[in-house]
């Protein structure tokens, strides 16, 4: 999910872009500002006009990273069918991708949520358009909107997984089980 960028691009779309890709791969609190400006090829007074903090800097890569990834998983859903059926296939693709690191709102919260509840927050609105997508895929009636929220929880799980165990099928074979079991109770 990482985007090339265009050799115009402002400063602000490169220190964004390089923070994006090094805390994506490399983790929030590994990265320090310093290693963004040198590889994002501006000066620190360009980063500060841009980012007047390391907070404001991570706040600005969780809203795009959710705008890539929205994108990315409502296209995917539909690409594969656009029904429940449509979610294992969806993640298989994401999990199998070379730069695959787990969910960028899971692992941020895992390093900053007790210091910094903003990322908590924008967390919580992440994943449910996360789940309101899933919702959007499953049949209507009365119990959408709690199947998806379990979907959501599951999916969560399955990304976990994908990301400790190493290899898309272990993470995916329960969630397609978990899938199979509410379609036969539907």
């Amino acid at each position: 999910m990482n985007l090339p960028l265009a050799g115009d691009a402002t400063p602000r779309e490169r220190i964004l872009s390089t923070a994006h890709d090094l805390f994506y791969r490399e983790g929030i609190r590994a990265t320090g500002i310093d290693r963004v400006i040198a590889e994002a090829g501006v000066t620190k007074v360009t980063f500060y006009r841009q980012f007047p903090s390391k907070d404001d800097l991570i706040l600005a890569f969780l809203e795009q990273r959710h705008e890539r990834w929205m994108t990315w998983f409502v296209d995917a859903l539909a690409r594969h069918g656009g029904t429940v059926d449509a979610i294992v296939p969806t993640l298989r693709e994401w999990f199998s991708s070379p730069d695959y690191r787990g969910c960028a709102f899971i692992n941020s919260v895992g390093e900053l949520g007790p210091v910094q509840p903003a990322v908590v927050e924008v967390t919580r609105s992440h994943k449910q358009e996360m789940a309101d997508a899933v919702a959007a895929v499953l049949p209507t009636g009365r119990g959408r909107s709690a199947e998806a929220r379990a979907i959501a929880l599951a999916i969560d799980g399955a990304i976990v997984q994908a990301q400790v165990l190493g290899t898309p099928e272990e993470a995916l074979e329960p969630l397609s089980l978990l899938l199979k079991a509410m379609k036969r109770g539907a």
